[in-house]
């Protein structure tokens, strides 16, 4: 069984990811790809916080 990441875990896998990037040895093909594995992870993180988002507003329909 696959565990998902917490929004939390993926905060951190992009500050790791970031500090891989300032790595001046690091070569090009190298900095593409974790650009691209690094958006992948924000995207996935925006996912999250949207879902959230429409979890309160579901909570706060449910008050009214």
């Amino acid at each position: 069984m696959e565990k998902i990441d917490s929004f939390e875990d993926k905060i951190e896998k992009i500050n790791l990811l970031l500090e891989r990037l300032k790595d001046e040895n690091l070569s090009l093909d190298e900095s593409v790809k974790l650009y691209k594995d690094g958006m992948g992870i924000l995207k996935e993180a925006k996912n999250i916080l949207e879902n959230a988002k429409l979890e309160i507003i579901e909570i706060e329909k449910e008050d009214e």
